[in-house]
């Protein structure tokens, strides 16, 4: 490991854990993807030493509008742990949260190992079931400013996740399902899953692409966060959050009513 990296990731673990903002741009803004990733797996080491393990794995940049603004040509990915997880109907802690936004996601559950390969098979066989999610992000820069490498280095502003009860993914049609965000009852943000790649089993192929690049294998029991449906919105103190996907179900989160510094 560089020193470059040991460094960073130093810095953007004590950024999470002590709820201080990193400055920036930083020198990360220039390095390549391939030493960003490094950073980003030396961040979530941080956090394997502490005890978590992994639970998944996330996409992000996964609508062309937003891979437009970032001026990039593929999908980037970060690393679920166990202690991201927050229970359905649960509270997010947003006192450890530097700028909490949330977003609503389809998440899938594997039942068998997706590695290196699946371009050529269909993903689903994986796949033991599919479920409505939520994404809390949060990125540890200050002002949520970033380049496309910071945010990788920074496990793509990865901070919590909700899933809402698992059905069979057979038989469920998913190129264009309703996607409805609600913010203490109030419509923030609606959309399609269509959004996502144009199809959210896009980003299981994705999802195993990148995870063998970077030396992994994407494990049973593991979730894998296909992308945003919408744009993510704040997350206010005590507000309560509720994400409805057609045909799939709903799930909903409140955020803690003591926000970070």
């Amino acid at each position: 490991m560089s020193e470059l990296v040991a460094r960073w990731a130093r810095t953007l673990d004590e950024a999470a854990t002590s709820c201080a903002a990193v400055a920036g741009p930083t020198e990360l803004a220039s390095v390549s993807l391939a030493e960003a990733y490094a950073v980003q797996r030396a961040v979530v080491g941080h956090r394997l030493d502490r005890g978590a393990s992994l639970a998944g794995f996330k996409l992000g940049f996964t609508s062309i509008a937003k891979m437009r603004q970032m001026r990039v040509h593929d999908v980037i990915h970060g690393q679920l742990t166990e202690d991201m997880r927050i229970a359905e109907g649960g509270t997010v802690d947003i006192s450890a949260l530097l700028h909490p936004r949330i977003e609503p996601e389809v998440a899938f559950l594997l039942g068998a190992p997706l590695g290196a390969g699946a371009e050529g098979v269909d993903p689903l066989a994986a796949v033991a079931g599919v479920a409505p999610a939520v994404e809390v992000i949060d990125s540890r820069y200050a002002g949520f400013s970033f380049t496309l490498s910071e945010v990788v280095a920074d496990n793509a502003s990865s901070a919590g996740f909700a899933v809402g009860a698992w059905q069979p993914v057979q038989g469920v049609d998913l190129d264009n399902l309703g996607v409805l965000l609600e913010v203490d009852g109030r419509v923030a943000q609606t959309g399609s899953t269509a959004a996502i790649l144009g199809h959210p089993v896009r980003s299981l192929v994705a999802a195993s692409r990148l995870a063998a690049a970077s030396g992994m294998t994407l494990q049973p029991g593991w979730v894998i966060l296909a992308g945003a449906a919408t744009a993510a919105v704040p997350l206010p103190p005590g507000a309560h959050v509720r994400v409805c996907v057609t045909g799939l179900g709903t799930v909903e989160v409140t955020a803690s009513p003591q926000a970070g510094v």
